[in-house]
């Protein structure tokens, strides 16, 4: 446990992603830079909600899109006309997105510097780091009066913001515990893969699909067989598994992060459960990195 409790550590400190600070209207921001240039764009997402700021000389002016009475003022267009009125490039069809933005900073760049050259992102990789209790009845293992265990665990997640943004790759640790009914515990690492069919700023809705687990299992477990017979499992060991198992869940944005729930392991293709209905909850928090 400890050896992968360390490789969560490891992964998180290699993946920041680097950000220098700007002073916007007497406020302080953390940014990234995504592109440089005689007009440079710069980003962050900032309590839940990307902001977009534009940099001409030493001014910086954020890009806005309010709504009024549900129709949206469109008051990044003016900014974004006033920052390039030098130059014949059209606004109107510019939406207020990082790729959008990026091209007709780009564009604006090329038009007033003939030297002026840019490489296009082609991913943008971003980082949240989570933890989470929850409970299960472990379907998936011997389990004959169906007792619920406690559980608890760590998120670490991969998301792309530029080309795959309702797609997510996350490494997860669960640890299961024994009680005084159910002498079971189980020491998980898997791999998922996330597929988010409703992202929105304030939520994300998931379907989860662990790829391939490794779980090590110490269990003390008496039950009746099929032939009527009293039967022990004890012992530990573990297994690498290619379970196939789906789960859903949901990411709720709140503070710096998420409140994070999910119902796991609904079914797995490939393993055997017993004929109890799955109970796999979890509810946590996710940050940032």
């Amino acid at each position: 446990m400890k050896r992968l409790l360390f490789l969560f550590i490891i992964l998180a400190s290699i993946t920041t992603i680097a950000q220098q600070q700007y002073s916007v209207n007497g406020e302080t921001y953390m940014l990234q830079k995504e592109v440089d240039g005689p007009l440079t764009l710069l980003w962050n997402s900032i309590d839940n909600e990307y902001r977009y700021f534009l940099q001409k000389d030493n001014t910086i002016t954020e890009l806005k899109n309010t709504e009024v009475n549900g129709e949206y003022q469109e008051e990044y267009k003016e900014v974004l006309q006033l920052q390039t009125s030098d130059t014949s490039l059209a606004v109107d069809d510019v939406k207020l997105t990082l790729p959008s933005l990026r091209d007709f900073v780009v564009r604006y760049n090329k038009q007033v510097d003939s030297t002026y050259t840019s490489e296009k992102k082609s991913i943008q990789l971003k980082t949240r780091l989570g933890a989470f209790v929850g409970a299960s009845n472990n379907v998936y293992y011997t389990n004959p009066d169906n007792t619920v265990l406690p559980a608890f665990g760590i998120d670490f997640e991969i998301i792309d913001e530029v080309k795959l943004k309702r797609h997510a790759i996350v490494f997860r640790f669960k640890q299961l515990l024994k009680n005084s009914d159910y002498d079971f515990s189980n020491s998980e690492f898997s791999l998922n893969y996330r597929f988010k069919f409703i992202k929105r700023s304030a939520i994300e809705v998931f379907v989860n699909t662990k790829l391939v687990a490794y779980s090590y299992a110490s269990r003390d477990v008496i039950f009746i067989n099929s032939s009527g017979n009293e039967e022990r499992i004890t012992g530990s060991g573990g297994d690498l598994q290619t379970p196939g198992a789906f789960g859903l869940g949901a990411d709720i944005a709140l503070g710096n992060g998420y409140l994070t729930v999910s119902y796991n392991d609904i079914v797995a293709i490939g393993r055997e459960s017993s004929d109890e209905f799955p109970v796999d909850f979890t509810v946590g928090y996710k940050f940032n990195l």
